[in-house]
């Protein structure tokens, strides 16, 4: 009994990190992550401004992970993000912190073009879907493959629909109504802020970035946060929200005046997000777990609107990019699914609950 007991306590002890995730970042850690920002590419990084993680830097700071523990384990969200240079330094000292303490490691939504740096470590590759990225100096409203989307430009028009970016300090001018819209929003959907790898709705978190708006005769209806990524390279939204009183054809209203903006500002991609089960191979030799993911995006409807999300994003003629779950193989797929899930959704109980 007595060396049980101590075994359960070294194991205890094993399962605790040093480090603590802040619910927001403090001056000196934003100044760090900010650093990173502004040499990464892609937009994804920006989670890191939600708070509720931690975060693991490299040694000259210009790079970070960001992960959470969930369960026994590790998930870090995303690849590194910062000096490229970095990247493998962090994930193998990641690598060696789950060893250190028991943990299991994760890696959640990362890109194709990085899985080297995940296999170097021992881990297994689970396609989970595909990003959307829409090639913005190609983008226009001309020609008649575009026409639906000229037509919901215009219905928004006659319904009395501008759009606006606001910049990140006005947000304290407008609070309090983007506040009230995002809680319409939350009660018609019966449901409440996902966390990880998308972000809430706090003055903290909106603070950061401009903030895309559509108003109805001179009011705000809808809006979303809006992230950019370095060099110009990738915009895209993270929170998307509107009132109960939104006429239909807003947000399509919203997504072509966004892509209109951030063409003309000068980017070159602008990211969708993820169709979650989508791309996955459909080959009769295809891996157990694309066969059942394949299953679950088919007849799944019902439960999540797995094929009408990828629909509503291929009107927008994107470029289709895959994206991976890497962990250890076998029955840890399993477990890492599980641990993911409940992570975004808040814990185990409204996992279950929802």
């Amino acid at each position: 009994v007595v060396l049980a007991v101590a075994h359960s306590i070294v194991a205890l002890m094993r399962s605790m990190p040093a480090d603590e995730a802040r619910s927001e970042l403090g001056g000196a850690e934003l100044l760090r992550v900010s650093g990173s920002l502004a040499q990464e590419p892609q937009t994804l990084g920006h989670m890191a401004l939600c708070g509720g993680k931690r975060l693991m830097f490299d040694d000259l700071s210009d790079a970070f992970l960001m992960y959470q523990i969930s369960g026994r384990s590790w998930i870090a969200l995303g690849d590194p993000v910062g000096d490229a240079t970095r990247a493998a330094e962090l994930v193998w000292r990641f690598r060696e912190a789950c060893d250190q303490h028991g943990g299991v490691p994760v890696f959640y939504q990362v890109s194709a073009q990085r899985l080297s740096l995940y296999l170097d470590i021992g881990l297994v590759p689970f396609k989970i879907g595909e990003e959307a990225r829409v090639h913005l100096q190609s983008f226009s409203l001309e020609g008649r493959a575009r026409a639906k989307l000229r037509q919901s430009l215009r219905h928004g028009e006659r319904e009395g629909l501008t759009f606006a970016v606001l910049p990140k300090e006005q947000l304290d001018a407008h609070f309090d109504t983007l506040s009230a819209i995002s809680s319409q929003w939350l009660q018609t959907k019966h449901t409440a802020e996902k966390q990880f790898s998308v972000g809430a709705f706090t003055h903290a978190y909106l603070a950061h970035c401009p903030i895309a708006v559509v108003l109805q005769h001179g009011a705000i209806i809808a809006f979303a946060n809006i992230l950019l990524g370095g060099q110009k390279h990738e915009a895209s939204v993270d929170m998307m929200r509107f009132g109960n009183n939104t006429p239909n054809g807003a947000m399509d209203f919203l997504f072509i005046s966004l892509l209109q903006w951030a063409r003309d500002e000068g980017y070159a991609w602008f990211n969708l997000g993820m169709a979650p089960l989508s791309g996955l191979g459909g080959h009769k030799l295809s891996p157990r777990w694309q066969k059942l993911g394949n299953l679950v995006f088919e007849y799944g409807e019902y439960f999540y609107n797995f094929e009408g999300l990828r629909d509503y994003k291929d009107k927008f003629d994107p470029v289709w990019q895959s994206r991976y779950l890497v962990s250890p193989g076998g029955l840890q797929l399993t477990r890492a699914l599980f641990d993911v899930s409940a992570l975004i959704s808040g814990g185990v109980f409204k996992l279950v609950r929802k």
